[in-house]
């Protein structure tokens, strides 16, 4: 296998009996260990009322964790567009990027809202349940129904929309922002737009998907890189790959397809420990899909006091059945597994657990694993 770069995806977790404040010393210091470990980039999501995550905006997090680091690239995974412009997004990425020039992945999502009467598109043809033809485990897929229909969600829309705004067209939107950081853009009525700073910024424009349509079909016929998320949407990873491969055209920044595949993982010196630390991710799992809202992560303890019903399983069960837990040599595995499977150029970890030590050392084991391995070129720098 050639060299395949890590990436970390960070939700700046709030763990139990910890507070905001802490998960963002954490995440910070976390991607200055990421930096001395050789990951290629460290990306923050963006999430909202959510109590046990504290990385609603991107941008500040990553102005935050730039001023931090000095060379491992920092980016979003990833801004939802939903409810944004165009232009308050690049000028916000022009603004960091001002500071710190070149080091910045500007990560699109479609989360947040559709423009009003456009519904989730679904494919055709459902991908089967079972497993890739080298064994990547393919769970039955997940339907997202009741989140979109929940009053919290209605409530999150509400909030972050101003009074009878509808999201713009996703793949306009996408135009409207290349074209920003081009300084080409141009009104229908001929006006010209300059977002100063921003125009000209050095950044690299992801699309982030979960299926073969909409986000799929713009990264690829724009040559735009991909992000498809195993960690999210397990059971439409093939689908999401393979449909961004088909609509590729070569374009300025890419003359091939570019993606990049993300994965829970939770790496420690042995199995059962590191099955231990991640006893509170079902739990954690839970009360997202039933659009409560991430809670505080919570303990091992707390997490197996919870009353678990059948319902409660089925709910969690493809989340929990495809992360790699274990020692570096299993979880190294299986990463190779998801790889070849997805004919991914990167790999983006995501490691959640409750104490931020073990979290740190989860990183340090696989990158350890993953350069033994020749898959890391990058050597580890010396602890600053």
């Amino acid at each position: 296998m050639p060299d395949i770069p890590l990436g970390v995806l960070d939700l700046v977790p709030v763990s139990s009996g910890s507070t905001a404040a802490q998960a963002l010393h954490h995440s910070i210091d976390l991607a200055r260990q990421a930096e001395r470990l050789g990951y290629a980039r460290h990306w923050f999501a963006e999430h909202h009322l959510n109590p046990g995550v504290a990385g609603t905006s991107p941008a500040v997090v990553l102005a935050l964790t730039a001023a931090a680091t000095s060379t491992i690239r920092l980016g979003s995974g990833a801004v939802q567009l939903g409810h944004r412009t165009a232009l308050s997004t690049v000028e916000e990425f022009g603004l960091i990027d001002a500071l710190h020039p070149g080091r910045l992945d500007l990560g699109l999502g479609r989360s947040g809202g559709r423009p009003p009467g456009e519904s989730a598109p679904l494919p055709e043809e459902p991908p089967a349940a079972g497993r890739a033809p080298n064994g990547l485990l393919i769970p039955p897929r997940f339907s997202f129904t009741h989140l979109l229909g929940s009053p919290r969600v209605a409530l999150q829309r509400k909030l972050l929309l101003l009074p009878n705004a509808e999201p713009q067209d996703y793949a306009e939107q996408i135009d409207d922002i290349l074209a920003l950081l081009a300084g080409t853009y141009r009104s229908p009525e001929g006006v010209e737009a300059h977002a100063v700073p921003g125009e000209g910024a050095d950044v690299d424009l992801w699309i982030l998907g979960s299926s073969g349509g909409t986000s799929a079909e713009v990264a690829g016929a724009r040559g735009l890189r991909f992000a498809a998320n195993y960690h999210v949407s397990p059971a439409t990873v093939l689908e999401a790959v393979d449909g961004y491969r088909s609509f590729f055209k070569p374009s300025e920044f890419l003359d091939r397809p570019y993606v990049s595949v993300s994965a829970d993982v939770v790496v420690a010196e042995d199995d059962a420990t590191a099955r231990e630390l991640a006893t509170g991710y079902d739990l954690w799992v839970r009360s997202i899909r039933t659009a409560e809202g991430a809670i505080p992560y919570p303990t091992p303890t707390e997490a197996r006091a919870h009353p678990w019903s059948d319902e409660d399983r089925e709910l969690v069960q493809d989340r929990v059945d495809t992360r790699f837990v274990g020692s570096p040599g299993r979880v190294a595995d299986l990463l190779e597994q998801l790889q070849e499977a997805t004919g991914a150029d990167e790999l983006l970890i995501t490691t959640i657990t409750h104490a931020h030590t073990d979290r740190v050392r989860s990183y340090e084991l696989l990158a350890r694993e993953w350069r033994r391995r020749g898959h890391l070129s990058r050597p580890e720098a010396p602890a600053r």
